[in-house]
């Protein structure tokens, strides 16, 4: 079996139901032109619909210093470990103002990439010490939560790269290309072997996604998922409230 292919290891799982209660912080991973935003706003409409409060954010990113330190690292030219160090920053920000007061205030938190995606790109893709990036990560992350919940979204490099092209030519106007737009699809499947790797530690906590199936595919598969959590506290309505089996 490849890799990447299914396995019973990776995919949906059984959430525990003393996890259901409560607002959750959801993750979603996976190299550029996996689907990510696409999926992440079904997420979010889902949870409204359930007639939860959802604050939508990003990595790197997400609060003013964040925001500002997400420029440097995608605009500049720097080394891996000065990567991480910033990275890590604006995720202490990121977490301080951002998302640990909208768990404290009873608000769903998705979230575009977290600390897998340093895992993925510094630890696995740069070569950069996988004890460091603990280490840092526990200091970051030791006054509050992390992800309970991570979505990977698993896309081979070049179908990825081919995604991103198609997308760059339908735009009226391209985004500017950064640092990481350069990357060989070498160094993008080294990124997809670091997920490979961080969901296997991650145990029940995460749902592997195969993000070459159907739109509707993958969105049965994550109404599956979030079914369980939603049941205690509000069921959703109207159309997306009764997904078909996969």
């Amino acid at each position: 079996m490849s890799l990447f292919e299914s396995s019973d290891g990776l995919g949906s799982k059984e959430v525990p139901q003393s996890a259901n209660k409560g607002p959750r912080f959801l993750v979603l991973e996976g190299i550029d032109g996996a689907g990510k935003t696409t999926h992440l706003q079904f997420l979010a409409s889902r949870l409204r619909q359930a007639g939860q409060s959802v604050v939508i954010t990003r990595e790197p990113g997400g609060s003013p210093l964040a925001e500002s330190l997400r420029e440097i690292v995608l605009r500049s030219p720097m080394d891996g470990l000065t990567e991480l160090l910033i990275i890590f920053a604006a995720r202490r920000d990121h977490l301080r103002q951002t998302i640990w007061p909208a768990l404290e205030r009873g608000q769903w938190v998705i979230s575009d990439r977290f600390t897998d995606s340093t895992r993925a790109y510094q630890g696995t893709a740069r070569g950069l010490p996988s004890s460091l990036i603990e280490a840092m990560a526990q200091a970051v992350e030791a006054e509050g939560r992390g992800a309970d919940h991570v979505f990977y979204f698993d896309l081979p490099a070049e179908v990825a790269a081919k995604r991103r092209r198609d997308r760059s030519a339908g735009a009226l106007l391209a985004e500017e290309a950064d640092r990481f737009d350069t990357e060989t699809i070498a160094f993008f499947e080294r990124v997809r072997l670091g997920y490979r790797l961080a969901a296997e530690n991650r145990g029940s906590q995460q749902t592997w996604i195969d993000a070459q199936q159907s739109v509707e595919t993958i969105q049965q598969q994550l109404s599956q998922v979030l079914a369980p959590w939603l049941s205690v506290n509000a069921e959703p309505s109207g159309p997306l409230s009764q997904p078909s089996s996969c």
